[in-house]
């Protein structure tokens, strides 16, 4: 079952930008144009994570994380052109999970929102084994099998082949791959994400120039292929 997110934002095209991205990412999204809709909305939507701008007319952020937070603990992703370390710091106290500003980059959005729910617990544990075309890793065994041979992958490669493997089909963005692999402490370093493409393919790939299984989508990232008729 899809994950709930609430959008909250008094601007309409950045609500309408924010709910493009993340149903193509497979979320069902609802949207608030200020705290005072959100609160009669997240009573009733009952969302699994809320993307919350600060600055918004009847009821601020501020005021919606106050209220909302002797009722729930859903987790909060602030969203806001206000820059100030204070700012900040309140949120957080607040019991804000993360803090985006604007301007901000939709994909980089949608990946904190996966870290979110990963870090909360509220996503599916991946399963041990996974098999996607004629391969297959094993997460126990820290194993990889193309056929009926094994494949000799460094631990990086391994973490990436896996968040790859687990969604066949679903793009993935650099930064929300790094994430993934290795935290957002690496977040300046996305190109590094292109090298362990290269080395993963050339030990997985039967014609490493012509990828089979692990494809580039021009513009966004990569994928894992979708099983072939």
């Amino acid at each position: 079952m899809s994950k709930t997110i609430m959008v909250v934002d008094d601007e309409e095209r950045i609500r309408s930008l924010v709910r493009a991205y993340l149903e193509h990412d497979g979320f069902r999204v609802v949207a608030a144009a200020d705290g005072r809709e959100a609160l009669f909305l997240v009573r009733q939507e009952k969302p699994d994570l809320i993307v919350l701008d600060l600055m918004m007319p009847e009821m601020d952020g501020y005021e919606f994380m106050r209220l909302h937070r002797k009722e729930e603990g859903t987790p909060i992703i602030i969203l806001t052109a206000r820059v100030e370390e204070s700012d900040k710091i309140i949120g957080l106290e607040l019991g804000a999970d993360d803090y985006v500003t604007k301007p901000f980059g939709p994909r980089e959005l949608v990946a904190r929102v996966h870290a979110v729910l990963r870090r909360i617990g509220q996503m599916a544990p991946a399963p041990d084994i996974l098999r996607a075309a004629d391969i297959t890793l094993d997460r126990a065994g820290h194993l990889v099998k193309v056929g009926e041979r094994f494949a000799d992958i460094t631990p990086s490669e391994f973490d990436l082949l896996a968040v790859l493997m687990t969604t066949p089909g679903r793009a993935f963005s650099r930064y929300e791959l790094l994430d993934r692999v290795q935290g957002t402490a690496y977040e300046g370093y996305e190109r590094t994400i292109d090298s362990h493409i290269k080395n993963l393919r050339a030990k997985i790939e039967p014609d490493p120039s012509n990828p089979r299984y692990i494809e580039t989508v021009h513009g966004v990232g990569y994928r894992f292929a979708r099983a072939r008729d």
